[in-house]
């Protein structure tokens, strides 16, 4: 090629470029105005809504906000000030997105004109979706390579992630010190420190991150290949709907722009970015995430023989007792001692002191305690106890020489797992007050598996702003979420009464972080539960279907007990210890055998800085 038409058609690419670059700035200038008019909207509806007398008015008010909120919050700034919205399933997944491709080579000829990045090729993304980013070597020796666009991909996830994460921080007024990151800045130009407290720069610490997460999902990726016979498995319909819905919002808002939908996924993530690519590494990152539940499901269910249980029973027996006792924190040491010369030998009026020593400014944990079952623990361990934050669990104090190995002592809780204990025994340490019940002992008593659906009394607003907690709710909202809850139990009886029937409503209604699986808790052990749902799980005639209504601090629980587990609760515990352990070392083993090398060559196309264009 001649000089001057190597000249010439330089120039015609800078036009290109800057083209682009004008093109991109204004797609940047119209969604810092829509996301200003969006937030000015909202401030006028929460106006509108404070000033609002008529209910029915206000709901419609409220539901247009949140609209509005979820546009805004939709919105996700990407490298080249072009939005993306991140759906709330895809960002779980943004540490898992890798692909398996064939690399194909770029001419020499290409190579040798120095355009790496920002050639015409690399304008439409060539070298990005032939060039191959890394090379993985599984645990059979066999190679497999991940193309730059998937590099490109998952360094836009990851900036994105990190900024969002940064943007929250500082709502809250946190302050992350040399751990922020100045986005006005290159990130080349900006320093951290690595889990080794190395000081790297930002864009260092991206890459790294980037090539261990594809490392991890890789192999994942391909251990599910391998042990679907060589075939890709298929992703759930769920999986299937979820991805489908980001693709849709996506489309939505790339219409706005007047792009395809490659072409604003290719703006706003990158070259080589195109809608197949991301369609691609959703399915391969939700592949990934399935098998590996599964592989360590599969671990964590290992069985042991009986003289394995009996061994680490022998070894971990002082953590494995329990005790049943009566307990409560007072807010003195001299209320604490008041509390024990009031108390009757008895016990029997052990509630009702409970609820006379709750501070004055709590009323719903007063009217509680009034519940025996409120300050009654049956079968508690010592972490359980510690959990607590119990006065009488804390570490003695003492002195020790600088430098010297601490080694604590608990005398409380030796006095409580003394086998020298008897019930009635009382023990009052700094605030806390013990009533036995039950001496120390090993605990037959099995785990439980129980779905339930809760009904906050709490407004969806409330809920949503997280300013107040359920207790603090009007006598009124009480009420309310009594009668929603009567009526969903009802709709319950009313129809199949089985345990999926019980789960599809609690899909449906629940406001606990468990509803997408029906309300389903398994392997509960005792005192896992706040008090009032821990008495109901463990009461000795507990059956299967049985359903009741229980209060709790967080609202109204409407149960349904599903069975009874296989293992006394020490020897799940037992079970659950050893097969940790031993599946670590598992995963690590398996982690090791996989091997990831960067190539050069595809290297030199990664998105390096802030300004995916830079």
């Amino acid at each position: 090629m001649a000089k001057e038409e190597m000249n010439q058609e330089g120039k015609e690419k800078l036009t290109k470029e800057e083209k682009q670059a004008a093109k991109l700035q204004a797609k940047k200038e119209k969604a810092e105005a829509k996301k200003a008019e969006l937030r000015e909207k909202i401030d006028e509806l929460k106006v509108k809504i404070a000033e609002e007398n008529d209910e029915k008015v206000k709901e419609k008010l409220r539901t247009e906000r949140d609209d509005l909120i979820a546009q805004l919050d939709g919105i996700r700034k990407s490298k080249d000030g072009v939005t993306i919205p991140m759906a709330p399933a895809m960002k779980k997944r943004i540490k898992a997105c890798v692909a398996i491709v064939v690399v194909i080579a770029l001419c020499v000829t290409y190579v040798a004109t120095g355009a790496m990045r920002y050639g015409l090729l690399s304008y439409f993304g060539v070298p990005q979706s032939t060039l191959s980013a890394y090379t993985i070597t599984d645990g059979d020796g066999e190679k497999h390579s991940v193309k730059v666009s998937t590099y490109n991909y998952y360094f836009a996830m990851f900036y994105n992630n990190l900024r969002s994460q940064q943007e929250q921080y500082s709502q809250y007024g946190v302050d992350l010190g040399e751990n922020a990151v100045d986005f006005e800045k290159k990130l080349s130009q900006q320093t951290t420190k690595n889990d080794d407290d190395e000081t790297v720069t930002w864009a260092q610490q991206i890459r790294d991150e980037v090539m261990e997460n594809v490392k991890s999902t890789y192999l994942y990726y391909y251990e599910a290949v391998k042990a679907n016979n060589g075939k890709e498995p298929k992703i759930t319909d769920d999986q299937k709907k979820e991805l489908k819905e980001t693709l849709d919002s996506y489309e939505e808002t790339a219409k706005g722009y007047g792009f395809t939908v490659s072409g604003y996924l290719t703006a706003a993530m990158g070259k080589g970015v195109t809608e197949e690519v991301f369609k691609r590494e959703a399915r391969i990152s939700y592949i990934a995430e399935n098998y590996k539940e599964e592989y360590q499901d599969k671990l964590n269910s290992t069985d042991y023989s009986n003289s394995e249980y009996k061994k680490y029973l022998k070894e971990h027996k002082d953590d494995l007792e329990v005790v049943d006792i009566k307990y409560f924190e007072c807010d003195s040491e001299d209320d604490a001692k008041a509390f024990v010369k009031a108390l009757k030998s008895d016990g029997s009026n052990f509630a009702d002191l409970a609820s006379k020593y709750t501070s004055s400014d709590d009323k719903f944990e007063k009217e509680a305690n009034k519940d025996p079952v409120e300050t009654t623990y049956k079968e508690m361990t010592r972490s359980t106890l510690q959990g607590l934050g119990a006065a009488i669990a804390q570490a003695d104090e003492h002195d020790h020489e600088e430098g010297e190995e601490e080694e604590h002592t608990y005398s409380g809780l030796d006095w409580i797992f003394s086998s020298k204990r008897k019930a009635g025994d009382v023990k009052q340490v700094s605030t806390s007050v013990v009533y036995m019940l039950k001496k120390a002992r090993i605990s037959e008593t099995k785990t439980v598996n129980v779905r339930h659906i809760l009904i906050s009394p709490l407004s969806d607003e409330e809920q949503e702003e997280g300013s107040k907690k359920a207790t603090d709710a009007s006598s009124k909202q009480w009420k309310a979420a009594k009668k929603k809850a009567d009526s969903i139990l009802a709709e319950y009886k009313k129809g199949d009464k089985t345990a999926e029937a019980f789960g599809e409503l609690a899909k449906k209604n629940s406001t606990d972080s468990n509803a997408d699986d029906g309300g389903l808790y398994e392997n509960i052990t005792p005192n896992q539960m706040v008090p009032t749902f821990n008495a109901w799980c463990f009461d000795s005639a507990r059956k299967a279907g049985d359903t009741a209504i229980v209060k709790t601090e967080f609202g109204y629980h409407i149960m349904y007990f599903e069975s009874t587990g296989d293992m006394p609760v020490w020897k799940y515990t037992a079970q659950q210890a050893l097969a940790s352990d031993d599946g670590t070392k598992a995963q690590e083993k398996l982690e090791k055998s996989y091997k990831i090398k960067e190539n050069w060559l595809g290297s030199r196309f990664f998105e390096i800085d802030t300004d995916i264009d830079s």
